[in-house]
């Protein structure tokens, strides 16, 4: 028997406790999960737009704020997705959720920007009962738009013939750092599930400083994903 392998054995037996630790942590932490996070997707896109209130609106605006996404033109009627409604009822939602000082915005962007005016958007905006601190309603040129929204947000839009549009659904949520969080893909995603990761977001946002930070990059790297 080599030497190695006596000295191994001779190791004081709360040594390998010290080593044994944190290879049961990591096992713990990986099964119990008892941090959940939302997935870091990728970068939201730069974009400079005009609000229903004729004022230049920016990316740059939602630093440090939680912030839902949808698109949409003020046209849309009939077999026309509408999510605008989704908007509404979680507007009127958020006292739900124990923000503290993170401000949380819907954001409706419209990619018809030909006829949606600021005017159309104030109208549009009144018709939805969005309030202005909350909710901001905006378009912008539309080359730059096609860029950001389906380069950036992965939106599908394209127009018709008879001026309609043809676009699939699609929320997204991002973060106060300008990270997109989720993507939900439908005209009608359940309320109780926007409020729960906005509640998500807002946790991380709270708690991932010092030694919780750990916590969060660990549950990361996990991908402790809720269901």
């Amino acid at each position: 028997m080599s030497a190695s392998v006596l000295d191994l054995r001779r190791l004081p037996w709360w040594l390998y406790g010290l080593v044994a630790l944190p290879v049961l942590g990591i096992v713990a932490f990986a099964t119990l999960r008892p941090v959940q996070v939302l997935p870091r997707i990728a970068l939201a896109p730069g974009f400079a737009l005009t609000d229903q209130d004729g004022a230049r609106f920016t990316n740059e605006d939602l630093r440090g704020k939680i912030v839902l996404y949808n698109f949409t033109y003020t046209r849309c009627t009939g077999a026309c997705p509408q999510t605008g409604e989704t908007m509404r009822v979680l507007q009127t939602r958020l006292g739900e959720i124990d923000a503290g000082d993170i401000p949380i915005v819907l954001v409706t962007i419209s990619f018809d920007p030909a006829h949606d005016t600021s005017e159309r958007l104030k109208a549009y905006a009144a018709q939805m009962g969005a309030d202005a601190a909350r909710w901001r309603i905006a378009t912008g040129d539309a080359t730059r738009l096609k860029y950001a929204l389906g380069g950036g947000f992965n939106l599908y839009y394209a127009p018709n013939p008879d001026g309609t549009f043809t676009f699939d659904p699609l929320f997204v949520l991002v973060d106060g750092w300008g990270i997109i969080r989720a993507f939900y893909r439908t005209a009608t995603p359940a309320p109780e599930r926007l409020l729960r990761d906005l509640r998500l977001v807002i946790q991380e946002a709270r708690n991932s400083t010092g030694v919780g930070r750990l916590a969060y990059e660990a549950a990361h790297l996990f991908l402790c994903y809720p269901p």
